[in-house]
């Protein structure tokens, strides 16, 4: 150990010049070294360049790029996923303290309370538990805490006794993959082990929908079961496919110990049941099920989607609550429901933990979207019927001015109905007509009226499968029966999925590309329960965001401050034009970034879930008054999350000016630089959409560009020169006399290379295993003969100074 301490004070001595080291080398050298002498365990309990966010997914038109994922430079664990502190490491030509509002903003989102920043020399730590003498105090290298003294500090901040400590060690699940639980879910899973460690019996999460509930869930009950502090466990479910998938994917390792209640019976053999609160609760016959167990038999119960009623106290799942009112209760929910009859924080408290849907997609595990509005004008201008007048089924229309509000529901237009079905079809055929879709009806009768519409919209798909647009709704077997097939990705059918009800919850539909929006949604609730139906992230499917098509307003619940996930773009086509948002953007139009000024909220008169008539209430059905569009809007969210009204060159100027604040300055860089595809990436980053930029630019251009030429022109309006006039230009001035043999052949192939397919593929040594480089000779041949891979890449590099000339743009 002592051998250690000397190594973390070493570096000055050996002739080393601390300020020429690299950040990396700092860390590797001064940093590291200071931690494993202090006593912490380099292989269990330190971790490096921990990336703990993918990066927010950034939408331009059909394309989309990853912003930055915040990486930390270390983080220490007291054992896994208990992490107790992060470092972050600065080069020595930053002042030690230099690290710490990086570091401060990482520990906040790891929820750690110990945070130092280092140059080399030393550490700054800031202490925020607030139960030191100093927040912020200087450590020299060899003065960084053990393992024991922060776990010790750890659990004073936390409270815990001495019994409570050893709780909260209870062991992750650990499938011998390495795969982790991402940073939100340790989160979540640490503060309810914490929380029932220090005697909390009623414990809520809040975690947005696609962000792994399940899994979290599963943690959280194998730490509490498999270190016996909670032996026999309930896990309530609101959907009978929820709980199937439950107990074959993130419960699995549960294995013989797990049953799902399914029977009349009941077997108290097993420690982990599983249950549709509608199993046990119900027909008295039902409520029975439940009472075969003792008030006492349960530690523990986990109620999933805890809004959809546990916390009413009326609901009939509140009853088996009541019941197993000694076990520890623990509620999630994406959406706490909190209104003047149920509250989820009444019942169980304020949240341990909260992650919310914008949180989720500026961190890109969840999914962005883009919004297409589209208003009617008997929505907008309302309708008055003829004196007189009757409807199809002969009932005399009742004389006053129908609006939104009565669509579906009092009054059905089937030119309405016609119209939202022919934008949904044409969406799909302008983008994809495979893209998993979900239409969210008023009711039943709604939902079957828009599947015959869309039927009859896309008979060439109805006759390669019958199954290409499928009502699945409560009441229907068939329909209900294909919900597995819905939302399984490998399954090409059913496509399009009209529902009223049954899908707003629980339906984990990863590839779903396009919802849309037919249903007056009442609550904000129910608004961010069918939002998250296109949340999840499928990269192997292609699915990194989804559009929403809202007919009925319902996201003007964007502008209320309840909600939390902004659009990437809001859309409203005009008249004829069509319903697939450009990629290239107008001026923001009035609203405000939610894009309706958010003044008139959806009406809340009740929601339908009937058939036909709508449980009693009186429904008109119209079908001669014709229907038009009369709005269509969009708005753009940037990297950055704010709005981008721009168009697409104008941002990118931004972006590039943002990175060079001149031409000069740019050239000179471009110049400088060993590779260009380095600066290629770092535009990437700033938020350049290189392939929306090239599509646009090429097209009024009428000629290929490469990088270089594309921000010459739009970032500082140099005429242009495609990558031939380049490529001409090089030959020209007969550059290759002075190579022989096969050096210069190489060269002449990646002069024609780069015009073929611009710069990025030349500047990678594996181009010489492909054609036409492998009929001039070996890789190993052709470097030879440059003398090497040295002289390989200097040759390189002098051809693209040739190809750039004295950097003239055009």
């Amino acid at each position: 150990m002592g051998s250690h301490r000397q190594n973390a004070q070493q570096g000055d001595h050996v002739g080393m010049n601390k300020k020429l080291l690299s950040e990396r080398d700092i860390c590797t050298k001064f940093i590291a070294p200071a931690v494993v002498a202090a006593g912490w365990d380099i292989q269990r309990q330190v971790r490096e360049e921990v990336s703990f966010t993918k990066g927010r997914i950034i939408v331009r038109g059909k394309l989309h790029s990853r912003g930055k994922s915040r990486r930390a430079d270390f983080i220490l664990y007291h054992q896994p996923n208990l992490p107790l502190a992060v470092i972050e490491a600065k080069d020595n030509t930053h002042a030690v303290g230099d690290g710490m509002q990086q570091a401060l903003d990482y520990a906040e989102a790891l929820d750690v309370p110990f945070v130092f920043s280092s140059n080399g020399d030393g550490f700054l730590l800031h202490d925020r538990t607030g139960n030191a003498a100093l927040t912020e105090t200087e450590l020299t290298l060899d003065q960084f805490p053990s393992p024991a003294e922060l776990w010790q500090r750890y659990c004073a901040w936390k409270g815990f006794d001495a019994e409570a400590s050893q709780k909260v060690e209870a062991p992750y699940f650990d499938d011998g993959t390495g795969r982790m639980p991402r940073y939100y879910q340790m989160n979540a899973i640490n503060r309810t082990v914490e929380a029932v460690a220090r005697g909390q019996n009623r414990v809520l999460l809040v975690m947005a929908t696609g962000t792994g509930k399940t899994y979290t869930a599963f943690q959280i009950i194998w730490r509490l079961w498999n270190s016996r502090q909670k032996k026999r466990i309930l896990f309530l479910a609101d959907r009978n496919i929820l709980v199937d998938q439950t107990k074959n994917n993130d419960f699995k390792p549960f294995g013989a110990a797990m049953t799902k209640i399914a029977k009349r019976q009941i077997d108290t053999s097993y420690e982990i049941y599983l249950s549709l609160y509608q199993a046990v609760t119900g027909a008295e016959e039902e409520k029975n099920i439940y009472k075969q167990f003792s008030p006492d038999f349960f530690d523990l119960v986990v109620i999933d989607e805890c809004h959809r009623g546990s916390a009413a106290e009326d609901s009939a799942w509140r009853e088996i609550l009541a019941y197993f009112s000694s076990a520890t209760h623990i509620g999630l929910t994406a959406t706490p429901k909190e209104t003047k009859e149920v509250s989820s924080i009444h019942y169980f408290g304020e949240p341990v933990y909260s992650y919310s849907l914008k949180q989720g997609i500026a961190d890109g595990f969840l999914a962005p979207y883009k919004v297409v509005r589209i208003d009617f004008d008997k929505d907008l201008q309302g309708w008055r019927p003829p004196a007189g007048m009757l409807d199809k089924n002969g009932q005399p229309i009742e004389d006053r001015i129908y609006n939104l509000k009565d669509m579906d529901r009092q009054l059905v237009l089937e030119a309405r109905t016609q119209l939202v079905a022919e934008k949904v079809t044409a969406f799909l055929k302008a983008t994809d007509p495979f893209q998993k879709t979900i239409v969210f009806c008023d009711d039943i009768d709604h939902a079957e009226r828009m599947r015959q519409a869309l039927v009859n919209l896309n008979p060439q798909r109805i006759q390669e499968n019958r199954k290409y647009v499928m009502r699945i709704t409560g009441d229907e077997q068939e329909g209900k029966a294909e919900l597995d097939n819905f939302i399984n990705p490998e399954e090409r059918y059913p496509v399009i999925a009209c529902t009223s009800k049954l899908m707003t919850t629980g339906v984990d539909a990863q590839t779903c590309k396009l919802v849309v929006l037919d249903q007056h949604i009442k609550s904000m609730t129910e608004f961010k329960q069918i939002i998250g139906r296109g949340t999840r992230i499928n990269e192997d499917y292609g699915k990194f965001w989804f559009t929403i098509m809202d007919f009925k307003k319902a996201t003007e619940l964007f502008a209320d401050p309840a909600f939390d996930g902004d659009p990437v773009q809001v859309y409203e086509p005009k008249g004829n034009e069509p319903p697939v948002p450009p990629d290239d953007v107008p001026e923001q139009t009035e609203g405000g970034p939610n894009g309706g000024g958010g003044k008139e909220t959806p009406p809340d008169d009740g929601g339908d879930t009937g058939g036909g008539g709508g449980g009693g209430r009186i429904k008109y059905v119209v079908g001669n008054v014709s229907v038009f569009v009369v709005a269509e809007r969009v708005q753009y969210y940037g990297p950055d999350g704010k709005l981008i009204t721009e168009s697409l060159r104008d941002y990118t100027r931004n972006c590039v000016t943002k990175q060079f604040g001149s031409l000069d300055a740019f050239l000179r860089r471009w110049s400088d630089s060993e590779q260009k595809k380095v600066i290629i990436e770092e535009l990437a980053n700033q938020g350049v959409l290189w392939e929306a930029l090239t599509e646009e630019v090429e097209a009024k251009q009428g000629k290929p560009l490469d990088p270089f030429d594309l921000i010459c022109h739009v970032a500082f309006d140099q005429p242009p020169l495609s990558r031939k006039e380049r490529a001409d230009n090089v030959k020209k001035r007969n550059y290759f006399a002075r190579y022989q043999g096969a050096a210069r052949q190489v060269l002449e192939a990646l002069l024609d290379k780069y015009a073929d397919t611009g710069l990025e593929p030349i500047e990678d040594i594996k181009i010489l295993q492909l054609d036409p480089f492998s009929r001039i000779g070996a890789p190993v041949e052709l470097v030879r003969a440059f003398g090497g891979r040295t002289g390989y890449f200097r040759a390189v590099a002098a051809l693209e100074q040739q190809l750039y000339g004295s950097l003239n743009v055009g």
